[in-house]
């Protein structure tokens, strides 16, 4: 009796190991690029940039930022978000001079290229999707979606 309820305990923990793991799997990803590796007219109309600027890697505010968005990465998917970093001022990127930040700054871009918000203070993926989901371009989308054409 003891082998038997040591072998279905043993087949329950493979079995939810695996699934565990499946899930981890399947969990979608949205890996932060560094910004001197993009130009960003490449993600006109394709992308919603969301640049992540900072003066440090270690800065407070760039790593809750990075773990802001890293906690729900599917929504941010769904709206065809890109994320950004630069955290080198003395070797800025292009999209550095471009957007030309001072200190953490998270800035968001549309896909028409548009600077639509700025901010100085990390946001959650939350307020990131609402405020998205306010583009008139995004609004279009949903429109389409929902007749089906999308």
């Amino acid at each position: 009796m003891k082998s038997l309820t040591a072998l279905i305990f043993a087949t329950t923990l493979a079995v939810a190991t695996t699934a565990g793991t499946a899930q981890e799997a399947a969990a979608p990803q949205l890996d932060p690029v560094p910004a001197g590796e993009a130009v960003l007219v490449d993600f006109l109309w394709l992308k919603r940039p969301v640049v992540i600027f900072a003066d440090s890697p270690n800065d407070p505010a760039f790593v809750t930022q990075l773990q802001n968005l890293a906690e729900d990465p599917g929504e941010l998917i769904k709206r065809d978000v890109v994320i950004l970093t630069d955290t080198d001022p003395a070797n800025p990127s292009e999209v550095r001079l471009k957007l030309r930040p001072r200190g953490f700054s998270m800035v968001l871009l549309d896909k028409d290229g548009a600077v639509k918000l700025r901010k100085p203070l990390p946001w959650s993926v939350r307020e990131i999707v609402r405020a998205i989901d306010k583009f008139p371009l995004r609004q279009e989308e949903i429109r389409i979606e929902r007749q089906g054409g999308g």
